[in-house]
């Protein structure tokens, strides 16, 4: 699942609000809440009683293996006038050990009757025995209770009949509305179950491990059509003009991957060059928006397939736009569904952005076809194996598919997001106990899916990209159709070498030990369980401290904490016993020869080949981890990157920015020294290194901005304008160049008409001029139109017409420009109206609610505006949004996590209390509050050394 996610941010496109550093990230998959659950009793001695007051059987959250399903043979018929479905269902299962009750899994379903058949009852056509039905809503659990023991070894077949609401939300079975062209309002029904809402649909064994084949039947009427995961075999016409869907057999898979739809899109198609038919569905108004995507789909299904040597199981693949859709998108087997964003791009609105993330949630969704689908994690503690390897595919899928779009680039900032994540205490290890629905729902987050990606990146960069991959798919192969966990993946890679290797010196792991004869620095086998373990079962980032002395080099190691200093009485505390084996990579100014070496000891000495003026460490940002340079070690890259910046590669460029700052957030650099070193940027080549000084830079303005410390504020902007002018000014309004300056340009014209330069407000008002005296016609470049937007955004009649265009437009990549640019003004009563207009769903859905709320906290008129609304709202939000959903996360995060008074701190901290009184908890309380608290420890430690830095600057 993309976790919008991205995914949900982890920088997860949630909506329209791409622009900024995105908040909570999805796959691209989806969430629930279930505080029954988490607010159950620990004792598992406590006899769990049924809501008819009998004892239940069972007392524990995860299911028995007492009995196991094979398969489901499911019927559903969702009623879309009357918004509710019926279904019927028949359960094959083979019972392990004798036992007189079947548990499974239920939500917000009735059951009408249960029957147990016997083969023999089948065979001889006899009525079968009925079950009792014990309900345990705590647990969201079920009994069957059967009047005589199931014999061990044998299988028996479950008949259940139930009905229930199409849901509300957008988990389990839901239903979808969008409006035509005329202005009718449409329903569809559609599925998302991941993790835990197979549940919500229909009885089931809902745990990952619980594997089976589903046959499924759909029936509808004539005018909507029905998907699912496998292609459709037959339709039967039915008494009243109903038409019954009958699909193929689904291959063995987990609950969470069953999808199906009942709909009115249309689609168009393709085939792959092993015939694979792919499809993209949109509703009718949109198809021309679905062209990208079909030929990215068959490209990227292309690579997949020859990249892991196996073949994609399934006869077709369709990708579906979905109206309504909280995450990104949602991998479902052969059934992909998305968020219309994640999907459809509209080549007279859609920016070089919106290309770069619809590729990536495609090739996301693809790679989970095999890593998730195929091979499944035994249990959700251990999501990274689904999230991490897609994030880590979208990388090697892209820049062999795509390769102007320089994904290379873009993947830096994949980890980036998770060392800003990773930095913080209240992190976890990529590899974390989850038990109950929400401790579930929180591990798609940045750590499973960027750390969970970096890490493999970095692994993959030490093996050598050959062994990394025959290691992949030693694992795939073998874990086909079954369930994996971490221990698994080390032996598929430790196992994929030959003793060969050992003679070539190549990177390689055998027998789960590694020796590379080629690499001095490598004198000791290393085992990759234990290595790679240092990496997923402990949480946080380590930093790397060099220090050189003539030749020698002497390195420790420690856990990297923002806002903890070494002068703070907890900080030898927080460090306890917290090391890693890190892979080390260094490039030295005498060469561009990259050398080697496994840090696995917190303290290490090495000896250099040859003199050097300075060191790099981390080459091309590979390694997850931060360096910092003792002594002179930072002057003597200042002075090189000032001399010939060029000498350094782009990446490493990229990676000391990124670093430096980081290390002022813990006192081990000064802010005046990180903004040194990028005094060199306007004469930058690289455009991705330009953009990510000037993010820095970026931050600190909005940053001053909102807390109204006017004259930094003034400053910041007279330096950025002053400086960076040559920059500015060289920027076309145009769709023109690479990927990465094209993203350049959006960010550098974004900046400059945010800091009111009057050469961009002057072009971007009489570009919406002209765009507003063609009533919408006028086609704006891509790249600047939601800063066209914005700009027009700033008066009454701008704001006006924009509202009412967003109404009218079809595009989605337009109407998230147009939502961003209203979420810009300066007017309160606008905003209190976007607000209005967002809880009521129906001009600005619900999905996107959430994202305007951010991006309305974002803007210095509207975040005290949005807190508050949060504040005195928090009951209607709850009833719009589950307490664990990704929206909620992205809610409160994203109205909080700027704050930087201490004042905004204690208020924040007084609001999570009260929830936490009425038994209301999330991990992102404690995320936010240490982001506050960082925010103004930062403030204390730098206000004054960059208000000084920016008086000499300028």
């Amino acid at each position: 699942m993309v976790n919008s996610h991205r995914k949900l941010i982890f920088r997860i496109y949630v909506g329209f609000y791409c622009s900024a550093i995105l908040l909570l990230r999805i796959c691209i998959c989806s969430q629930l809440s279930m505080p029954s659950i988490n607010q159950l009793s620990k004792d598992a001695e406590t006899i769990p009683v049924a809501t008819n007051g009998e004892p239940f059987p069972w007392h524990k959250l995860r299911l028995p293996h007492l009995v196991i399903p094979l398969h489901y043979d499911l019927l559903v018929h969702p009623n879309l006038t009357s918004l509710d479905f019926t279904a019927s269902e028949k359960i094959e299962i083979l019972v392990r050990e004798a036992t007189q009750f079947i548990i499974l899994h239920i939500k917000d379903i009735e059951i009408i009757n249960a029957t147990l058949h016997s083969e023999e009852d089948l065979r001889y056509r006899k009525p079968g025995t009925k079950l009792n039905v014990l309900s345990y809503p705590a647990h969201q659990q079920i009994a069957l209770l059967a009047p005589d023991e199931l014999i061990a070894d044998m299988r028996y077949y479950v008949a259940i009949n139930f009905q229930a609401k199409l849901a509300d939300g957008f988990k389990g079975f839901y239903k979808s509305t969008y409006r035509t062209l005329g202005g009718e309002t449409r329903i569809i029904a559609v599925t998302d179950f991941e993790p835990t809402q197979a549940r919500a649909a229909f009885p089931c064994f809902d745990e990952p491990l619980f594997k089976a084949n589903f046959t499924i039947k759909i029936r509808r009427e004539s005018r909507h059509i029905a998907l699912s995961n496998m292609p459709k075999v037959q339709t039967i016409e039915l008494e009243g003009g109903l038409l019954e869907d009958h699909f193929e057999t689904t291959v063995k898979m987990s609950t969470y991957l069953v999808a199906y739809i009942v709909c009115d899109f249309n689609s168009v198609s393709g085939t792959t060059s092993s015939g694979v038919k792919v499809s993209i569905y949109a509703s009718p108004d949109k198809g021309s928006q679905t062209y990208y995507a079909l030929d990215s789909s068959l490209k990227l299904l292309d690579f997949y397939e020859n990249y892991f040597d196996i073949s994609y199981p399934l006869p077709k693949l369709d990708l579906v736009a979905i109206p309504d859709f909280e995450s990104g998108a949602m991998e479902n087997w052969g059934l992909i569904t998305y968020r219309e964003t994640s999907l459809l791009f509209d080549p007279k609105t859609s920016s070089a952005s919106d290309k770069m993330w619809v590729t990536k949630v495609i090739a996301h969704e693809l790679a989970h076809q095999w890593f998730g689908n195929l091979v499944t994690m035994e249990w959700w503690n251990d999501i990274w194996l689904n999230e991490g390897f897609a994030t880590y595919m979208e990388l090697i899928s892209i820049n062999a598919t795509y390769p102007e779009l320089q994904f290379d680039d873009y993947f830096l900032n994949v980890c980036f997001e998770a060392i800003a994540k990773d930095a913080l205490n209240s992190s976890r290890p990529i590899s974390n106990p989850a038990e109950t629905p929400t401790q579930i729902r929180e591990m798609f987050d940045v750590v499973s899916y960027n750390k969970g990606a970096c890490i493999l990146n970095m692994l993959k960069d030490f093996l050598t990209e050959e062994k990394f991959r025959e290691g992949i798919i030693h694992y795939l192969r073998k874990f086909s159709y079954r369930n994996a966990k971490n221990d698994d993946l080390w032996a598929s890679l430790s196992n994929s070498c030959s003793e060969g290797d050992f003679m070539s010196g190549g990177f390689c792991y055998s027998n789960s030990k590694m020796r590379s004869n080629t690499l001095s620095v490598l004198e000791k086998n290393v085992e990759i369980k234990e290595m790679m373990s240092t990496w997923t079962l402990q949480k946080g980032i380590p930093l790397v401290v060099v220090n050189q002395e003539g030749h020698s080099l002497r390195l420790h190691q420690e856990l990297f904490l923002k806002g903890v200093f070494r002068e703070d009485p907890e900080w030898e505390t927080l460090q306890g016993r917290y090391f890693w084996h890190i892979p080390l990579t260094y490039s030295m100014s005498s060469s561009n020869a990259i050398h080697r070496h496994i840090l696995k000891s917190k303290t290490d000495t090495l000896e250099l080949p040859e003199k050097t003026s300075w060191l790099k460490f981390n080459v091309d940002s590979n390694g997850y981890y931060i360096v910092h340079y003792e002594g002179l070690g930072w002057d003597h890259l200042i002075t090189q990157l000032n001399q010939n910046h060029t000498l350094l590669r782009p990446k490493d460029r990229i990676g000391l920015i990124h670093d430096a700052f980081q290390l002022v957030s813990v006192g081990r650099l000064t802010l005046d020294k990180a903004l040194d070193l990028i005094r060199y940027l306007p004469h930058e080549t690289s455009s991705p290194a330009l953009t990510e000084g000037l993010r820095h830079l970026e931050l600190f303005y909005h940053m001053m901005d909102r807390r109204n410390i006017s004259d930094v504020t003034e400053n910041l902007k007279r330096y950025l304008l002053r400086y960076f002018k040559p920059v500015i000014d060289k920027q076309s309004w145009s769709d023109e160049g690479l990927t990465c300056d094209r993203l350049l340009r959006s960010t550098v014209l974004k900046l400059a008409c945010d800091l009111n330069h009057p050469p961009c407000i002057r072009k971007a008002a009489e570009l919406f001029s002209w765009w507003l005296e063609s009533s919408g016609k006028l086609n704006i470049p891509t790249d600047v139109l939601k800063i066209v937007y914005s700009v027009g955004a700033r008066t009454t009649e701008g704001w006006d017409y924009l509202l009412e265009q967003y109404g009218l437009s079809t595009s989605v990549a337009e109407k998230n420009k147009i939502l961003y640019a209203l979420s810009t003004s300066k007017h309160q009563e606008k905003l209190v109206k976007l607000i209005e207009l967002g809880m009521e769903g129906k001009v600005i859905k619900t999905q996107d609610f959430a994202s305007l709320l951010h991006a309305i906290a974002r803007n210095p008129k509207g975040q005290q505006l949005a807190w508050n609304f949060v504040k005195e709202n928090w009951t209607q939000l709850l009833k719009k949004f589950d307490l664990g959903s990704f929206a909620m996360r992205v809610i409160i995060s994203g109205t909080t996590s700027h704050f930087s008074s201490k004042d905004e701190l204690q208020e924040v901290k007084l609001f999570f209390e009260s929830l936490k009184a009425q038994g209301l908890h999330l991990d992102v309380f404690q995320i936010v509050l240490e982001t506050i608290n960082n925010n103004i420890k930062w403030l204390e430690r730098n206000l004054n050394t960059l208000r000084t830095w920016l008086l000499v600057s300028i």
